[in-house]
């Protein structure tokens, strides 16, 4: 980490876990998914089994997070996919810095053939190992190897984990998910289902007498039976320690690379350090060369390193900048922030409403105008005709339907004749049992005793009509003898000084 949690805070505890659990969701890779308009996918990281960097798009900006990944295929791993989307943000990790790894091929046959000179002096192997992931690489590359070499048969290997025996469990049940050797060799015999190794359940059912291979987690000595077996067979210059994963400065794994006279024990006794001590790195993060080619593909404008030491972060974030920046037509930003440490970046988006439904059915002219309803889910903008909306969204069109009494003693046939002049076309209908006119084809007059109700649906047009049937309907029953006499210009020209 590139700073402390003592100086910043605990991001999350025990309970938020326990909490998540409910929430989690299963998906396939590639398959895209959006909550709050916020879109996601997933891509193979490589890393272990399992494990995915995810594209997440919000208002059109793509951000990829990489997690753990790695760009070299290994014993029963594919490499990690290089997206056919350009992310405008890239959170990668920083782990091994501008360390370059040692090629494949190079890395186990100096792995075996430390396992082998260990055994053929009398000494006992350990190897630290997480439980997942790089355990199921190396007893590959072990059970391989001692079925090619018959004297080695009579030598026990064990993984010593009660987790990597659950996971072993799922490995052999997900070998499709491997890349192509474990899936052509699967018709065969399942891969993960040893010759050689056995499960040690606990340190009790060991039987040290004579030379073994023992991988045990944890991977950094820190604790349990890894650290146990450490230190009773480090006094012994016979014995031999790999350390096949990464190590975390001031942990014992990472303590023991510079090869000390002595440690300190659990209890605090001094113990003399005589086993060989080998660094051969099987970690599956990234190197220099895998990051700086995967970035160079993936063309983004910023970068954001995560997942490693300050001092490996920090020569990461120079070598990157000194490779890119005579590219001025596309300068790179980096960023290597601290835990909580906040990052702000700007971006102008345009803002694009797709026509859909209806509105789509006919491709507009240059100068044409397109009338609807502009909705907005998420991040996204729709333009819909009202009459559709319940198709692309969760709303629906609703007509308001409004009505005005007025107090109204004059004559129903006076009311009548004054509409004929106003309107042209005036119809007679029953509507509840009651004498109706209905005018503009759209305000419903209802004769009641000593009084009249106008009925029509609201909207800008129609608001406009009943207003002047009102406004007539109020002239009327103010002075009905002038308006009996009055010519259909009088009655225009009311209307017009009521306006």
């Amino acid at each position: 980490s590139n700073i402390s949690t003592e100086e910043r805070g605990i991001l999350y505890t025990e309970k938020d876990l326990d909490n998540s659990l409910d929430k989690i969701e299963t998906m396939n890779f590639h398959e895209e998914k959006e909550v709050n308009g916020i879109k996601f996918w997933s891509y193979n990281a490589g890393h272990v089994l399992g494990a995915a960097m995810f594209m997440i798009e919000i208002a059109g900006v793509k951000l990829l997070y990489t997690g753990d990944f790695s760009r070299q295929e290994d014993r029963h791993l594919m490499a990690a996919e290089v997206p056919n989307v350009k992310p405008d943000i890239l959170i990668i990790e920083s782990t091994y810095g501008t360390h370059i790894h040692e090629k494949r091929e190079v890395r186990e046959a100096r792995f075996t053939q430390t396992v082998h000179d260990t055994i053929s002096r009398g000494g006992r192997c350990l190897i630290p190992v997480f439980a997942l992931g790089r355990a199921q690489e190396l007893m590959l590359i072990l059970d391989e190897y001692w079925e090619a070499h018959p004297e080695l048969h009579d030598v026990p290997i064990y993984y010593a984990s009660s987790l990597a025996k659950k996971c072993m469990a799922v490995f052999q049940t997900y070998v499709n998910a491997m890349n192509e050797k474990i899936r052509r060799q699967i018709s065969i015999n399942n891969p993960f289902v040893f010759k050689h190794i056995s499960n040690l359940k606990n340190i009790d059912q060991f039987q040290d007498i004579g030379p073994s291979v023992v991988m045990a987690s944890p991977g950094m000595l820190q604790s349990g039976l890894s650290r146990e077996l450490f230190e009773t067979w480090c006094p012994d210059a016979r014995n031999s320690v790999i350390i096949a994963g990464y190590c975390v400065e001031g942990t014992l794994a990472k303590m023991i690379m510079s090869e000390p006279e002595e440690v300190i024990s659990i209890t605090g006794q001094r113990l003399p350090l005589k086993c060989g001590v080998k660094y051969i790195s099987f970690s599956a993060h990234t190197d220099y060369e895998q990051t700086s080619e995967f970035i160079r593909q993936l063309k983004p404008n910023h970068i954001v390193l995560v997942h490693g030491e300050q001092s490996e972060m920090n020569r990461l974030k120079s070598a990157l900048k000194r490779q890119y920046e005579d590219k001025k037509d596309s300068p790179l930003e980096i960023f290597s922030p601290a835990n909580n440490e906040e990052i702000l970046l700007n971006f102008r988006g345009e803002k694009m409403a797709k026509v859909v439904g209806r509105l789509a059915s006919k491709k507009p002219k240059p100068g044409d105008v397109i009338s609807g309803v502009l909705v907005k889910r998420g991040f996204n903008y729709h333009i819909v005709s009202p009459e559709e909306l319940q198709h692309y969204t969760d709303l629906s069109q609703g007509v308001i339907l409004q009505k005005q009494t007025i107090h109204f003693t004059a004559p129903f046939s006076l009311l009548h004749h004054c509409l004929v002049q106003l309107a042209g076309r005036v119809e007679q209908v029953e509507h509840s049992g009651k004498n109706c006119l209905r005018v503009f084809d759209a305000v419903l007059i209802v004769q009641d005793k000593h009084k009249i109700v106008l009925q029509w649906e609201g909207s800008d047009m129609n608001d406009m009509y009943a207003d002047a049937v009102l406004t007539l309907c109020l002239q009327i029953e103010a002075n009905p003898h002038a308006i009996k006499q009055s010519s259909l210009r009088s009655i225009t020209q009311v209307l017009n000084s009521r306006w």
